[in-house]
């Protein structure tokens, strides 16, 4: 059995590291998009791989871009940090809160989730370093909309997303042209599943975030979710919160981000919990996604992800 894992993630990852070779060959300014989570670590590796050269320091050929809400967990904040210290890539930080400042991002109130506000911060940063391509760690099982989407997606002169004016992917061939003010995304690893992801997570022995193990943290329960209390994510009046064993199946803004009840401390053991799960982290966890059956689709079309 561990055989028959190792060559499918050497088969995902081989197709990976195409994409992204294939992504810096055919663009001018691309960047990858790296905010510490799971994905984006996978990512990252991945990219590390297809251009480490032996007895050489690494030299990416692209930068690293995160658009930070400002509500991120700080434990995030700290790996992402630490990696790009430790690795020496070149981070671009753009800021939610810097777009609020100019007036482009209207908040209705101050702790509102900030997570779909990133479509305009993303946009203003592509438009600011004149990016052509960005890579990113989404994945087709994570959601119906991601589902859609290829490997290459185009986006418009507005930043928006047409899941009906899409090119074909056939036999691993990309048309990577872009139009005047077109811009692409690209998804190295859109044919990753969550266990795929953590398998590999265990075989290579890749760090992450403390949070994505489980740790004791105090939270509520609300509409089927545990929602953690924090400054931004309140008790609620006749709400009875309590200190559980949980971690964090995706992390994104905390006021949309829930963990799972979970006792797994091992990559071993996530691996387990994970083959047992009948929801996609996004839908069992994300307070966003389940704002309609659309949610998604509606953020990618103005821009997001």
């Amino acid at each position: 059995m561990a055989a028959i894992v190792n060559r499918h993630l050497d088969w995902l990852e081989a197709e990976s590291i195409y994409i992204i070779r294939e992504t810096i060959a055919e663009t001018k300014n691309p960047a990858l998009l790296f905010s510490g989570g799971k994905d984006s670590v996978v990512l990252f590796a991945l990219a590390c791989k297809a251009f480490a050269l032996p007895n050489r320091p690494l030299q990416l050929p692209f930068r690293l871009l995160h658009v930070d809400t400002g509500h991120n967990y700080p434990e995030v904040i700290a790996f992402r940090d630490e990696i790009v210290a430790r690795t020496g890539a070149e981070l671009i930080v753009a800021h939610v809160e810097d777009s609020i400042q100019r007036g482009t991002v209207v908040l209705r109130h101050d702790n509102d989730s900030r997570n779909a506000a990133q479509a305009v911060t993303l946009l203003e940063a592509i438009e600011q370093y004149q990016f052509d391509a960005l890579m990113g760690g989404a994945r087709r099982d994570e959601e119906k909309a991601r589902a859609k989407e290829r490997i290459f997606s185009f986006r418009d002169q507005f930043g928006q997303w047409d899941p009906k004016n899409q090119r074909p992917e056939l036999w691993s061939l990309y048309n990577t042209r872009l139009h005047p003010n077109e811009n692409m995304r690209v998804f190295p690893i859109s044919n990753w599943t969550e266990l795929d992801i953590w398998q590999y997570i265990e075989r290579e022995q890749l760090a992450l975030p403390s949070i994505y193990y489980a740790h004791e943290r105090e939270v509520v329960e609300r509409n089927g979710l545990l929602v953690p209390v924090t400054p931004l994510t309140p008790k609620q009046p006749k709400e009875i919160s309590q200190q559980r064993s949980v971690r964090f199946r995706t992390v994104g803004d905390i006021s949309c981000t829930c963990p799972v009840p979970s006792q797994a401390k091992t990559a071993a053991e996530i691996i387990l919990e994970t083959a047992q799960a009948t929801l996609s982290e996004r839908r069992a966890t994300r307070l966003d996604d389940r704002a309609s059956e659309a949610a998604m689709e509606e953020r990618k079309r103005a821009g997001y992800f």
